[in-house]
């Protein structure tokens, strides 16, 4: 063969290899890693699936040379970029403009950092480095900051930093459950104006502001989800439904809802998939109902009966130490599910959708009514600091499955709930 038709050939490989990896963005982004196999992506690319494997050996190269296009090719801007030097301003929110332009990113990103928490999922350790890799770079570019009076006095940048990035990966998420409702970019721009003020600011005038009507049902408006009606039956058979739940919780945080079958979930509890059926209709019907005693044994630890909406945010902490200390399991599920669920199809995207609703109503009733009794400082608007708090929230979960020894969810959300509800 002539050295032409050798360069002829070498060229077509690369344009085959490069039509695999985008084929495989597209549909990683459009319906999840776990939903996808190699026969899709070969048949997306328009070859067979034994010309694929000629080229990548499974899904989980395919993966690397995805992550890898995306962070060296696509113009993704990250905290890196900006930290040294001096700045006019907070780049964070920049950056999040930047990088809608990128095609596929944040989907893809979304995703990917509630999946890869599984430490069985192929990305876990290159999302959990990449984490790690961005607190320092984020915190160098608080602290410079800071020295330009950009930041407010009081500010501890490695912890300003950490929250920051944490709200931020949540914030991707829920815009796409609520893209109307959520913009990352603008509530980016907000909490960096905010950054400005010194910790636990209010305006001296608003010190001595008496506190305004108590209310009673705070913790029903937190509530993510209605009781369910208690389940009718003899109690062996309640006992095994409850299992059910249980082990299925323990598989779908590992594996994830695609990658799990009945099958795994009935040879784990012990029973026929017939017996599945008896309880659950289908799977998806099993997924909700996991998803829901998820939700229920998280109302269960968030003991906030409070008579004030500022008390009943400030005991917020506690529920988070608890779920982190005694069921990390609730926490995993929902990391893995609710960002796997982000393609419209999966059967629990609505779900999701109407869980995010409600938790942010829930959280900006209770920051309206810590306005209105004074709790608030005047500065701050409710309906972002409820959607604040949730982010925060979420992502300070997923930063904790990456990294349990380092990161403190009740910790960071003390400090952040003292520097929005400041005493008086």
């Amino acid at each position: 063969m002539t050295m032409a038709g050798e360069k002829s050939r070498s060229a077509q490989r690369e344009r085959t290899r490069s039509a695999i990896v985008d084929a495989a963005f597209t549909l990683f982004t459009r319906l999840g890693y776990r939903a996808v196999s190699l026969r899709d992506i070969a048949a997306e690319a328009g070859i067979s699936h034994p010309a694929l494997l000629k080229y990548y050996s499974g899904k989980e190269e395919l993966l690397a040379c995805v992550l890898q296009r995306l962070e060296e090719d696509s113009g993704v801007m990250t905290c890196a970029d900006v930290a040294r030097g001096s700045i006019a301003e907070l780049p964070f929110s920049l950056i999040a403009r930047s990088n809608i332009d990128v095609v596929g990113y944040l989907p893809f990103f979304s995703a990917l950092v509630g999946e890869a928490a599984a430490p069985s999922h192929p990305a876990h350790e290159t999302m959990r480095a990449r984490a790690a890799s961005l607190r320092p770079h984020a915190a160098a570019i608080v602290k410079t900051a800071q020295e330009e009076t950009l930041v407010g006095d009081g500010r501890e940048p490695e912890a300003e930093s950490m929250r920051l990035l944490a709200a931020w990966d949540a914030l991707q998420v829920i815009e796409q459950y609520l893209p109307g409702r959520v913009d990352v970019v603008r509530t980016l721009e907000r909490h960096e104006g905010l950054l400005s003020f010194p910790f636990g600011w209010r305006a001296p005038s608003e010190s001595s502001v008496a506190g305004g009507d108590r209310v009673a049902n705070s913790a029903e408006r937190v509530r993510l989800v209605a009781p369910s009606p208690p389940e009718a039956g003899y109690r062996s058979g309640r006992a095994r439904r409850e299992r059910i739940l249980a082990d299925a919780m323990t598989l779908f945080a590992r594996e994830g809802y695609a990658n799990t079958s009945l099958r795994e979930i009935a040879e784990r509890v012990g029973v026929s998939k017939s017996a599945l059926y008896h309880h659950f209709a289908s799977k998806d019907a099993l997924l909700l109902g996991v998803l829901e005693e998820r939700d229920r044994q998280i109302d269960e630890n968030m003991d906030i009966s409070m008579a004030s909406g500022a008390s009943a945010l400030r005991a917020m902490p506690h529920g988070a130490l608890s779920n982190e200390r005694d069921a990390p399991g609730l926490i995993e599920v929902y990391a893995v599910i609710s960002c796997e669920a982000l393609p419209s199809g999966h059967p629990a995207h609505s779900y999701f959708t109407r869980r995010f609703s409600q938790a942010l109503d829930s959280f900006t009733e209770l920051f309206r009514e810590a306005a209105a009794a004074g709790d608030l400082p005047e500065h701050r608007d409710p309906e972002h600091e409820a959607l604040w708090l949730l982010a925060l929230w979420d992502g300070l979960q997923y930063h904790w499955l990456y990294d349990r020894d380092s990161v403190d969810i009740a910790a960071h959300l003390r400090a952040h709930l003292e520097d929005v509800l400041p005493p008086r």
